[in-house]
């Protein structure tokens, strides 16, 4: 008995290690035009002066890099942070177990999205054709480790924790009801997973995007600004609300809630499809679904 709850575990890992890795590099993919465009529409300098409509595959490389291991980190933390969560919680504790999940797995990710993010979102907004290794150390030299390569890091953690402290309990109470309602208990096809990703992740993009278009400012701020100290999310966000006001704030929405909204149902459907066809595939193992 022990041995077969370790072995159920040991595919749960590796299977949500792998389908997240699966999942994050197709979305990422498929739909980075519009991360584009949304990051365009957030930068200081007006979208037209970031690009407009011109190189929308302009960053996509440090992106295919960047994106399999981010969302590999993300899932294998947040699925075994649930496993063990559903062990010794009673059901009506699971969601604050999901929220808490999310945010550790977010930690995580950021670990590695966020140097990723610095080289992409630089890249998108410029005009000059520069090599993401050039940006990456180019950031290095002239801002340092901490305000150059990992700039933006808290900010990002601020976006990323509320936008998953959102999204996971309303995917999981989507998928728990639509199953106890409608499947009469049977786990979920991967399509169905899908569009209660896509509900949760549209729901969650939108409420966020100020958290958002705080980060991009941050992350696209001229070096000076970094090193006065002066790029702190709160002197950020009041300085955008003063400057641009409430339309400021949500800059970018309507791209980036169609982006995650088409992410979420890319994504989790995906992530669902390829950690139970890898969770069979291991030793003909289950995983919980």
């Amino acid at each position: 008995m022990a041995l077969e709850i370790e072995q159920r575990r040991n595919n749960l890992l590796w299977s949500s290690f792998l389908g997240g890795g699966v999942a994050g590099l197709f979305v990422d993919v498929v739909l980075f035009p519009l991360d584009t465009l949304k990051t365009r529409l957030q930068a200081e300098q007006g979208f037209k002066n970031a690009g407009g409509f011109r190189g929308i595959y302009k960053g996509i490389g440090v992106q295919v890099i960047g994106s399999a291991p981010q969302a590999a980190f993300f899932f294998v933390t947040y699925e075994s942070i649930k496993y063990y969560s559903e062990q010794v919680l009673p059901k009506g504790a699971m969601p604050l177990a999901y929220m808490f999940g999310a945010s550790v797995a977010e930690v995580m990710a950021c670990l590695v999205r966020v140097p990723m993010e610095v080289v992409k979102q630089r890249k998108q907004t410029s005009l000059v054709n520069k090599s993401s290794l050039r940006i990456l150390l180019s950031a290095y030299k002239h801002e340092g480790f901490f305000k150059g390569v990992y700039r933006g890091f808290g900010s990002t953690i601020v976006r990323e924790i509320p936008f998953s402290v959102i999204q996971f309990p309303i995917l999981e109470y989507c998928k728990a009801t639509y199953r106890t309602k409608f499947k009469n208990n049977v786990p979920l096809e991967s399509f169905e997973v899908a569009v209660c990703g896509s509900i949760a992740g549209g729901i969650s993009a939108a409420v966020t995007t100020p958290l958002d278009v705080v980060k991009t400012r941050i992350m696209l701020a001229d070096r000076r600004k970094a090193q006065a100290g002066s790029l702190t999310f709160i002197r950020t966000f009041k300085r955008i609300f003063k400057n641009e006001g409430v339309k400021g704030l949500f800059a970018g929405v309507v791209p980036r809630t169609l982006w995650i909204f088409l992410g979420g149902y890319i994504f989790f459907g995906s992530y669902d499809f390829a950690k139970n066809n890898i969770c069979d595939f291991i030793e003909d193992g289950s995983c919980d679904r």
